[in-house]
């Protein structure tokens, strides 16, 4: 009964408190402002669970620049030679119609011809992500406060996931000509051309038809998210990887 009592008489004093503090001292986390006034009278250290400083400004840019920072290393990681094509969770397989095409050239002595076209689809990737860099921290720069909003206090790959979404049909568009461009450098449209000039020659085959460029965006895109998703978790959970003092604050909480 005579906990009971305490507990009245102090929510009591907790509400005349908090009315002689005053409609501003209410709105400013009204909460937080009458624990404190109430332990400074009982003398008790009481707070609240923590309410957050951020605006809504440092949340957005915040996520920004951890998810520009994330693809900066993951560009580094996979643009490069076997970024991909020495990873077994990200290496790009042929297109599912050109398997069979390798079955079959493989019963003449021909598979050697595929595996080249396999690993010129994963060099074209190495060599076009660092060029397609720009159109990541463009698709970044362009998300809203409404957009992190969803995705502040969800679970450690949110962020990536959220952007992924969102911005895979976009920037599917803006990064097919800088795949194209690479398939062509590192010759994997000769290497397409060898390998389908060998398979219609063998007798009774199907025709068949790959979009390389579509398959290798796709693929290479799958990679970047697939590597990012790793680098948002390590941001928001070691500090080590909070590099800059608005990492600190938005992931440091």
């Amino acid at each position: 009964m005579k906990t009971l009592m305490r507990s009245l008489f102090g929510a009591v004093m907790l509400s005349l408190l908090l009315m002689a503090a005053g409609p501003g001292q209410m709105n400013a986390g009204w909460l937080d402002q009458g624990l404190s006034v109430l332990g400074s009278v009982t003398g008790e250290s009481k707070t609240a669970a923590p309410v957050s400083a951020l605006s809504n400004t440092d949340i957005t840019r915040g996520f920004q620049e951890a998810l520009r920072i994330g693809s900066g290393n993951v560009v580094g990681q996979l643009g490069k030679s076997d970024g991909f094509n020495a990873d077994p969770a990200v290496r790009i397989p042929l297109p599912d119609n050109l398997k069979r095409v390798r079955d079959l050239l493989a019963k003449v002595g021909l598979a050697a011809s595929v595996d080249d076209l396999e690993l010129k689809l994963n060099r074209a990737a190495e060599a076009a992500l660092p060029k397609a860099k720009p159109l990541f921290v463009d698709a970044i720069s362009a998300m809203t406060f409404d957009d992190v909003r969803s995705i502040y206090e969800g679970p450690d790959d949110a962020a990536t996931r959220y952007f992924q979404g969102k911005m895979t049909p976009a920037l599917s568009r803006e990064m097919e000509p800088v795949i194209n461009e690479s398939l062509a450098q590192v010759g994997a449209v000769q290497a397409y051309d060898l390998v389908m000039g060998q398979y219609r020659n063998l007798p009774f085959v199907p025709d068949v038809k790959a979009d390389l460029t579509k398959h290798v965006t796709e693929k290479g895109l799958d990679g970047l998210f697939y590597y990012l998703a790793q680098e948002e978790a390590a941001i928001r959970s070691e500090p080590v990887k909070q590099t800059t003092e608005l990492l600190k604050r938005v992931f440091g909480q």
